[in-house]
């Protein structure tokens, strides 16, 4: 009886696994968001009242750092993330921000400069 349980038991575990429970799967990316480069970043809209989705497409998976600047180019928000290689959708929030022109830029762990765009908060 025994036995049996532990043929039961491996023969779930078995089936009850797919590829696709194991490897993750790439993200879907619409139309307003994709990029042509292998790096980079882009806004779905130039306009932002509260949040917009941004995707940071990146060749290697990596730390980077995403910082937003005002129109004097000071930093007015800093933020670290780990990005994988490929397209990632992110959030960013701009409620504390008051209405303006903007720059957001995607460095990496160096410093440098993988992305930069600019947006208005309304």
């Amino acid at each position: 009886m025994k036995k049996i349980f532990i043929l039961v038991f491996f023969a779930i575990l078995l089936v009850g696994c797919s590829k696709e429970d194991i490897l993750p799967t790439p993200q879907a990316v619409s139309d307003d968001l994709k990029i042509t480069n292998s790096v980079g970043i882009k806004l779905q809209t130039a306009f932002v009242t509260s949040e917009v989705a941004m995707n940071v497409k990146s060749e290697v998976a990596q730390t980077a750092t995403i910082k937003i600047f005002d129109i004097a180019n000071r930093v007015v928000s800093k933020e670290v993330v780990n990005i994988s290689a490929g397209d990632n959708i992110l959030k960013v929030y701009t409620n504390a921000l008051p209405s303006s022109g903007y720059r957001i830029g995607l460095f990496d762990v160096n410093g440098r400069q993988l992305g930069i765009t600019d947006f208005n908060k309304l």
